[in-house]
């Protein structure tokens, strides 16, 4: 397996884009993508984006849901409140999001699962204090269409209040986002150290 073959991602740097507010907390996967959508090819799952919230029974939208209001629709950013894709492991959570268009998420926590997942698929995970993701959500809402800045060089987040505020991120999955591969891929690009490490031992050992 070549590094080319395990990764097609784009890398991801920076992004100016309308940001969508998910005010909730506890938003889990199923609401993410319920469970009876997860059997579709996944060039079907997008239009089940937050089915459930999004839709009534009868499958016409609900008005008051953001991403069906036509400020949001170019969204590529989401912010959200704390513990967003708690519950069941899905990696389809993540995938569903991407598909839609989204490339970063902001938020004061996640689901373990949810968070790691993101990052072997491409879409940034970050976690701001939960007061600042409070703001954000409160300028979104009142200003339907505003943009937010990710920077991932500088791991800033630059906001619609023209605040700049730092995340975190591992220096491992940071260096993996910019170029645009996942883990093993990553890996793979040490291919012959690791091959001149094995030999050496070998040589040891006799």
């Amino acid at each position: 397996m070549t590094q080319e073959q395990t990764s097609s991602r784009v890398p991801f740097t920076s992004v100016t884009a309308i940001a969508v507010p998910i005010a909730q907390a506890n938003v889990d996967t199923d609401q993410i993508i319920p469970a009876r959508f997860l059997s579709l090819p996944r060039d079907e799952m997008a239009p089940h984006l937050f089915r459930d919230l999004r839709y009534n029974d009868n499958g016409t939208p609900k008005p008051e849901f953001v991403l069906n209001r036509p400020e949001y629709a170019k969204a590529e950013i989401v912010v959200a409140g704390r513990n967003f894709a708690c519950g069941s492991s899905r990696e389809m959570a993540v995938t569903v999001l991407q598909d839609y268009g989204i490339k970063s998420v902001i938020a004061p926590s996640y689901g373990d699962i949810f968070f790691n997942n993101c990052f072997q698929n491409g879409v940034l995970p970050i976690m701001l204090p939960e007061a600042r993701v409070n703001q954000l959500l409160r300028f979104l809402l009142e200003l339907p269409g505003a943009s937010i800045t990710v920077d991932l060089p500088t791991q800033t987040v630059l906001g619609p209040d023209g605040q700049s505020d730092r995340f975190e991120i591992d220096s491992f999955r940071k260096d993996c986002m910019l170029r645009g591969v996942d883990e093993i891929a990553m890996t793979l690009g040490y291919e012959a150290d690791i091959a001149a490490f094995e030999q050496r031992s070998i040589t040891a050992r006799i």
